[in-house]
């Protein structure tokens, strides 16, 4: 029997968006600025990710981030 994931239990594609770009820039500022969005809301896009998932995605470095 091939079971599908429910559609939502996946994270949104802003949440994703959010993720990427923070970590191409290793910024959140910089992601923010790509996306037309505040630095504060790229922090809480990754944090309800990391909520969602139950994993840390970023270490905080000073002002940088870094992959975990």
């Amino acid at each position: 029997m091939n079971v599908m994931p429910r559609i939502n239990s996946l994270p949104s594609l802003a949440l994703m968006r959010s993720f990427e770009a923070a970590a191409r820039h290793e910024s959140y500022t910089m992601a923010a600025e790509e996306l037309g969005v505040t630095q504060s809301a790229i922090s809480r896009q990754v944090r309800e990710l990391e909520a969602a998932i139950g994993v840390t995605l970023f270490r905080r470095v000073g002002r940088a981030v870094r992959l975990s």
